[in-house]
């Protein structure tokens, strides 16, 4: 599996090489617009209003995967902050993706790990030793599946996630993307028009 070659690749771009799938929600978005992760997902599930599940993952995960969290539904919470940022940071993962809310948002940015919740809540949590929830099964966000080692591309504007089958074959057309418009942008500068070069009527 070849990593994707997080330097220049987008999020949009990813999403539209793999063929316009694996957008993640919009309203998930980076604590701060400086923040871009690329990585391996490793996929929790926990109750609504129950952070265990969580703790769990920090330690089950391995160094360089990014937590994929699904609060199934449970949105008005405050599932992570400083604390388990530190132990995540001192782990080597690679950063976190909730849908569901996070706390400590001020220290989460000025500390720089990469941190994508669907929002910010100071609504505190429950650990229920009998909660049920899984760590590196399948979830879903959203309207896409997630598995464990499917790569996690985001940056300000949104999060896709591609296949592990199909990183390479992406990786390649987002080079390709990437280079094609490059050029456009330089025609556009010598005075073409985006209805020439995209053939539109």
């Amino acid at each position: 599996m070849t990593e994707p070659a997080s330097e220049f690749i987008t999020s949009a771009t990813a999403h539209e090489a793999a063929g316009r799938i694996g957008a993640l929600p919009s309203a998930i978005k980076p604590l701060s617009p400086a923040m871009r992760l690329t990585a391996p997902a490793f996929p929790v599930s926990m109750p609504s209003g129950d952070n265990l599940w969580i703790h769990r993952a920090v330690y089950a995960a391995a160094p360089g995967d990014v937590l994929v969290v699904a609060a199934n539904d449970g949105f008005e919470y405050g599932y992570w902050g400083e604390i388990l940022t530190v132990a995540a940071q001192a782990r080597g993962l690679a950063g976190l993706v909730i849908a569901g809310g996070v706390r400590d948002s001020e220290r989460l940015i000025e500390i720089g790990w990469p941190v994508f919740s669907e929002r910010v809540c100071i609504r505190g949590t429950v650990k229920d030793p009998d909660g049920i929830g899984s760590l590196g099964e399948p979830i879903t966000v959203g309207d896409v599946t997630i598995n464990r080692g499917d790569w996690v591309i985001g940056d300000c504007d949104g999060l896709v996630v591609i296949p592990a089958a199909r990183v390479a074959e992406v990786n390649q057309r987002s080079i390709e993307r990437e280079t094609a418009e490059a050029g456009y942008m330089d025609r556009l500068r010598a005075g073409e028009t985006t209805l020439s070069i995209y053939h539109l009527p």
